[in-house]
Order: C-alpha cells, then sequence, then structure tokens
C-alpha cells in the first residue's frame, strides 16, 4: 500500500511541477474570436478581457441588440478558446488524473 501512495505521490508531484511551468504561459497567451465580422474579442489565459473592437458599421442605434449579441458572441468564444486549450494542456499534463483542486 505504502508503496502505490508514494508512486501516486511522486506523479502529483510531477504534475505540479508542469501544471506551475504552464501556467506562466498561460497567463501571458490571449485568445482572439470575431463575431459578424464586426466585433473582435480579445482574452487572455487568465480569463480577463483584453480589449474589444467594434467596427462602426456595427452600430446601429436603432438596433443595440444585435451588437450585443455579438459582443457576448466573441467574448464567449476567446473564453471557450482558452478554457479549451487549457483543458486539453492539463489532460496531457496530468495523464487524466483528475484529482479536485489539484491545479
Amino acid at each position: 500500500m505504502h508503496r502505490i501512495f508514494s508512486s501516486w505521490h511522486v506523479r502529483l508531484r510531477k504534475c505540479r511541477l508542469k501544471w506551475t511551468r504552464q501556467a506562466s504561459s498561460w497567463k501571458k497567451k490571449e485568445y482572439t474570436a470575431t463575431a459578424g465580422g464586426a466585433v473582435t474579442a480579445v482574452v487572455t489565459g487568465k480569463f480577463e478581457i483584453k480589449s474589444l473592437d467594434i467596427k462602426k458599421e456595427a452600430v446601429d442605434p436603432e438596433d443595440v441588440e444585435v451588437l450585443s449579441d455579438m459582443i457576448i458572441g466573441a467574448v464567449n468564444e476567446a473564453l471557450r478558446k482558452a478554457r479549451d486549450e487549457k483543458s486539453e494542456t492539463m489532460d496531457k499534463i496530468s495523464g487524466g488524473l483528475n484529482v479536485p483542486g489539484l491545479f
């Protein structure tokens, strides 16, 4: 039993080290998404909006709801890209090991 725990503990430590290295890389990375060709959102690996570009033709005072939908769509897509990449990388690092709160 002790040998199993020790092996598992070593694996966790290696995962933690890889995670620490990867985390600093994610913070610097940017993810971009565009909605309707008129709204572009850029988010960081820290899941924060870095920039939001809205082309003039997207602004129609009579239909603000469309602009709002494009903003939400672009931001959500950029966040999804960041989340998916993080999840895929974590699966590779952990080798499928899923321990809540580890990372």
